[in-house]
C-alpha cells in the first residue's frame, strides 16, 4: 500500500503543476535561475566524467582486442557506439542524480520544513507550479544538452587516449568513427536523456515536496531520492532499450 500511496502522491504533484502562472515573469525568473544552477553547474563534472569514460572505453576496448585480424578503426567504433548508447546518457545521468537530485530534494525539504511552503500557499500561490514545474522544466532543458556534450566530450577523450597511448593513429581513429554509423543512435540516446531527465528532477522533487520532521528527515528524503531516482533510470533504461533497440520488437 505504501508503494501505491507514494504514487498517488507522485501523479498529484505532476498534475498540480499544470495551471496558469499567476505571474510569467516570475516563473520565467525561476525557470532561467533553475537552468543555471542545472545546466551551468553540472557542466564541469560531466565534462570530466565524459573524457575519462572515453578514454578507459578505448583503452580497455584495445585491450580485449587482441586478435591481428580486427582492424583498429574497430575501436573507435566501439568506442562510439557505447559512449552514444550507453555512457553518455545513463551513466552521466546517474551522477547527475545524485549531484542535482539531492540539490532539489534538500531545498524543497528545506522550504517545507521551515513553512516557507505553507506561507507561500497561504499567499495564494500554486507551490507545485512554482517550486517544482521550473525545476523539471529546466531539467529537460539542459541535462539533453549535457548529454550531447558528454557524447563529443566523450569520443574526443577516448581519441585522445587512443593516440597518446600510441593503440590506433588520429586518422585511424577518425575512419573507425564514420564506419557504419547509425544517426538512429543518437535519436536514441536523446529519447533516453529526456526521460532520465524527468526522473532525475520530479521524484527528488516529490521526495522534498511532501518531508516531514527535521534536518534529520531532510537528510533521509534527500538520500532516498537518490536511491529512487537511480533505480527508476535504470528500469527506465532497459524497457527504453528493449522498446526502441530490440529487432524483435
Amino acid at each position: 500500500m505504501s508503494f501505491f500511496t507514494h504514487f498517488g502522491r507522485y501523479l498529484l504533484l505532476i498534475k498540480g503543476m499544470f495551471t496558469k502562472p499567476e505571474n510569467a515573469k516570475m516563473y520565467w525568473k525561476e525557470f532561467m535561475h533553475q537552468c543555471n544552477d542545472i545546466g551551468i553547474g553540472s557542466l564541469g563534472i560531466v565534462s570530466i566524467i565524459s573524457v575519462f569514460i572515453g578514454a578507459v572505453s578505448a583503452v580497455q576496448t584495445a585491450y580485449q582486442l587482441v586478435s591481428p585480424i580486427i582492424p583498429l578503426t574497430t575501436i573507435a567504433t566501439i568506442v562510439r557506439d557505447t559512449v552514444i548508447l550507453e555512457f553518455a546518457p545513463t551513466l552521466v545521468c546517474i551522477v547527475l542524480a545524485g549531484v542535482i537530485g539531492s540539490k532539489i530534494a534538500s531545498e524543497l525539504g528545506n522550504m517545507r520544513v521551515s513553512e516557507q511552503i505553507d506561507a507561500l500557499e497561504i499567499m495564494g500561490i500554486n507551490t507545485k507550479a512554482y517550486l517544482v514545474m521550473p525545476k523539471i522544466a529546466a531539467a529537460l532543458v539542459t541535462i539533453p544538452l549535457l548529454v550531447v556534450i558528454a557524447m563529443v566530450l566523450g569520443i574526443w577523450g577516448g581519441r585522445m587516449a587512443g593516440t597518446a597511448s600510441n593503440i590506433l593513429s588520429a586518422d585511424t581513429f577518425d575512419k573507425g568513427l564514420v564506419m557504419n554509423f547509425l544517426p538512429y543512435n543518437v535519436t536514441f540516446a536523446l529519447i533516453k536523456s529526456y526521460t532520465f531527465a524527468f526522473i532525475i528532477s520530479s521524484i527528488p522533487a516529490y521526495y522534498g515536496y511532501y518531508v516531514k520532521g527535521g534536518a534529520l528527515e531532510i537528510g533521509k528524503s534527500s538520500t532516498k531520492s537518490v536511491v529512487v531516482s537511480c533505480v527508476m533510470l535504470l528500469f527506465a533504461d532497459y524497457v527504453l532499450s528493449q522498446l526502441l533497440l530490440n529487432p524483435a520488437t
